[in-house]
């Protein structure tokens, strides 16, 4: 029997910011719908159709919080199963006009998605019972998966101003995490795989001069709430050198480790930092429970995200841009990388299907070669993690679930691969080193320019505002001393947290849905100040109209999520730095 060469972690990241009671098309709830028909389901059936031939996919799974609670929200249950049928319905259109046409083959497509579509609404409405987080939990529980959490809107952390903010998204995170999945996690998806390290930091200057003050590692943060490890991209391996570790493996916080000292004696470090290894973070690792990382895979991330060279962009897969009016649905090819819309091919389905499988079968091959030359040190198996976004899957790269089904039982059929979820690859071979990271993302260019320029500055402003007059608020009013007061702070606290998703700056700067995403800044900052505004009055006895109570209880209703949102998370930072 083939000796493997290491470990396969493939990650698929799930996040949509919240659209539920902000529109609807072209910009909105369209949106998470989309993901729902085009990814989620098929990842389940995905999920479904490997454990029938019983084979557990161990895909480690990343869910937003802010997905979690859109999936779980009884508009969406309502609104979803609408937009299938109307998918249903355009599609039977579609059909009808093609035959009139005499365009026998697109007629036939046609039918393909009426039958996609009814399929769809066969396992939303019935054999899931509209609930897609109960699904995915179900799949957690039998092993088949591993859901890790993210930040509860997304947020992006290294630049938000304050520590609680920071300490606000994960413990919020963790909170809707436990509802929906029934327990705690392990692992946290950081947005846009942005880290920073303890420094003493100063904001962007956007506001004027900024005096500079101590800010905690993510690394301390996640630490501190049990969790044991996240995902950066490879470039942030140009931190310090890796200093060897001890490990007393006493449970800390539920976590798999204990607590990490420096090592008393010298222990031999094995080559350069290695993309292939996991490590622990931080230069304070002993002053908290320790978190682990992984490292994103260049060499693969390039065959899947490449524009030019990534599996995708093949002439024989489905076009994404060019759609049939009405209804949106797609018959078309890609045709050629430079092929203008106009002169897009009609797409053949048995076409795509003869190249998923060469791309599965490159996709195995590149792991394994990619394995095959890193060094075994004490025995200690190399892993290649692949970190990609769940939507590329289905919804941009609509024969892209698959393109896993094929690679996923084929490399559970290699003797030369194991595929392991995130947290069993750790508990079998945990970091013997810890490094320090420097300040980074996965954006382009490797820094923050995406979520901060001059296009974008005003954003960081606001954003900043509503930060600053929150810690005033808590500090003078408090968390609330009746059910009305405390329903006030913790809208503010919402609204807060969806004026922070690292989604408007992103749409902004790529010009993607600029003035929506303009449009939600705006929106979530004046509703905070209007509810911060709202939250002084009453706290000073003063009286506050009907009127204002109408809309309150109005935004109540539009921007609902995180019922179970404490105050505390963000006023009362753990060992501040």
């Amino acid at each position: 029997m083939s000796t493997p060469v290491g470990c396969f972690v493939l990650v698929l990241h799930s996040h949509i910011p919240y659209v539920l009671g902000h529109g609807t098309w072209p910009h909105g709830s369209q949106m998470l719908y989309e993901a729902a028909a085009d990814s989620y389901i098929p990842l389940l059936w995905l999920l479904e159709e490997l454990a029938w031939e019983g084979i557990p996919a161990k895909i480690t799974l990343s869910f937003s919080a802010i997905t979690l609670e859109q999936l779980g929200d009884d508009r969406f249950k309502e609104w979803f199963a609408n937009y299938l049928n109307d998918k249903i319905h355009w599609a039977g259109e579609d059909e009808k006009q093609f035959q009139a046409w005499g365009d026998g083959h697109r007629a036939y497509l046609a039918r393909r998605w009426r039958e996609r579509y009814e399929a769809l609404r066969d396992s939303f409405c019935n054999r899931y019972q509209r609930d897609l987080p109960a699904q995915f939990r179900a799949h957690q529980e039998a092993g088949h998966i591993e859901v890790m959490v993210c930040a509860a809107t997304h947020g992006y952390l290294p630049l938000l101003h304050e520590d609680g903010s920071v300490q606000l998204q994960v413990r919020q995170a963790i909170a809707t995490y436990e509802k929906y999945l029934g327990r705690r996690p392990r692992a946290f998806w950081l947005p846009e795989c942005a880290y920073r390290p303890r420094a003493t930091w100063a904001p962007p200057a956007i506001r004027g001069p900024e005096i500079p003050y101590p800010r905690k590692g993510i690394e301390e943060l996640l630490g501190e709430n049990g969790l044991d490890y996240f995902i950066v991209d490879t470039h942030l391996l140009g931190g310090g050198p890796p200093e060897p570790v001890d490990i007393d493996w006493e449970h800390t916080l539920g976590k798999i480790w204990g607590r990490l000292r420096k090592s008393r004696e010298p222990r031999p470090y094995f080559g350069e930092k290695s993309p292939y290894f996991p490590y622990f973070v931080g230069h304070f690792y002993e002053n908290h429970p320790p978190v682990a990382v992984l490292v994103r895979d260049p060499v693969l991330s390039l065959k899947v995200w490449s524009a030019e060279h990534g599996y995708p962009g093949d002439r024989d897969y489905l076009e994404f841009h060019k759609k049939h009016l009405p209804g949106d649905l797609r018959y078309w090819r890609v045709t050629g990388p430079d092929c203008p819309l106009g002169d897009k091919q009609v797409y053949h389905p048995e076409w795509a299907d003869g190249r998923l499988r060469e791309h599965a079968g490159n996709f195995l091959w590149t792991v394994k070669e990619t394995l095959r030359p890193q060094p075994h040190p004490g025995g200690r198996l190399p892993v290649l993690c692949a970190p990609f976004d769940a939507e590329l899957f289905g919804h941009w790269w609509h024969e892209g679930p698959r393109f896993l089904t094929h690679a996923l039982r084929w490399m559970h059929q290699d003797p030369e691969i194991e595929v392991l979820t995130g947290s069993e690859y750790l508990a079998r071979y945990s970091p013997e080193t810890a490094i320090t990271l420097p300040e980074g993302s996965w954006g382009a260019g490797g820094g923050h320019w995406v979520w901060l320029n001059d296009d974008v500055n005003w954003v960081w402003q606001r954003i900043y505002d509503a930060e600053l007059d929150l810690r005033a608020l808590l500090h003078d009013h408090g968390y609330g001393h009746d059910e009305a007061m405390r329903a006030l702070v913790r809208q503010a606290l919402r609204e807060l947290l969806l004026l922070q998703a690292s989604d408007w700056p992103f749409l902004i700067t790529t010009w993607s849905a600029r003035d929506y995403a303009a449009e939600r800044v705006h929106c979530h900052h004046s509703d905070f100040k209007r509810v911060a505004e709202m939250t002084r009055k009453y706290g000073r006895g003063e009286w506050i109209t009907e009127e204002e109570w109408a809309w309150f209880g109005a935004l109540q209703e539009r921007d609902r999520p995180f019922p179970e949102i404490e105050p505390h998370w963000f006023a009362e930072v753990k060992n501040p730095a």
